[in-house]
């Protein structure tokens, strides 16, 4: 096997697992909705889950190229310059579903959870655009909702379950997971910031693929061999 074999095949199992782990964290928002309310468009997280960036983007359009890569470990699809010029194209589509899964995640990141935006918590208000997908502004990705005291404004709170806890010694932020606020924005900020580093590491390897892809295309790889080792 080859060096680009070798990395191809590399590859395969890496976008594997980041292709698995979009999917699993993609889910868990859908999940804990489902239990807490027993319905999916009632009272979700946010809306960004809808725009499913890891079951989407991180998941089903990394599955073409992480199926042609694996096929290379078993000298398959990948021993011959079109195989690897093929597994090049379709990381065209795995670098344009980790680039979308990154901008979803840090327009997730930047807004922050519907509960510190409008108590109205419905995917009704949701409205999915390529548009906003462009409107990040770096000044207001501060992440001030997850790291201020409370990302209610004091009169919304009319639930004593919705705001975070305050200690008694100087109103201190305390993370308590029985507070509705303090999970939405936990779960919110831990799935995207883990979708967010699984798009950036898909885009990397979807690259390097494509470079590699094109490097066992013009230079050949090598042939099978004639007998099982």
């Amino acid at each position: 096997m080859t060096c680009c074999e070798g990395w191809t095949s590399c590859n395969g199992f890496t976008l594997l697992v980041l292709l698995l782990l979009g999917i699993t964290l993609n889910a868990i928002p859908l999940i804990v909705n489902l239990v807490d309310e027993g319905q999916f468009l009632q009272n979700p997280i946010s809306c960004f889950e809808w725009w499913f960036p890891g079951i989407i983007g991180a998941g089903l359009m990394v599955i073409p190229a992480t199926t042609m890569s694996l096929a290379a470990r078993k000298r398959a699809c990948c021993n011959n310059r079109i195989g690897m010029l093929l597994s090049s194209l379709l990381n065209v589509i795995t670098v344009i579903g980790a680039v979308y899964c990154m901008l979803v995640s840090l327009r997730a990141l930047s807004e922050g959870p519907l509960i510190c935006n409008s108590q109205v918590n419905s995917t009704s208000s949701c409205e999915f655009s390529f548009n906003n997908l462009r409107n990040i502004h770096p000044e207001s990705f501060n992440l001030q909702w997850f790291f201020s005291e409370s990302c209610m404004a004091p009169a919304e709170v009319t639930d004593p379950t919705l705001s975070g806890t305050r200690a008694s010694d100087g109103g201190r932020y305390s993370l308590n997971f029985s507070s509705k606020e303090n999970k939405h924005r936990t779960i919110h900020f831990s799935v995207f910031l883990g979708l967010l580093l699984v798009g950036i590491l898909e885009l990397m390897c979807g690259l390097s693929q494509m470079a590699i892809g094109l490097l066992g295309c013009l230079c050949g790889v090598t042939k099978r061999r004639s007998r099982i080792v």
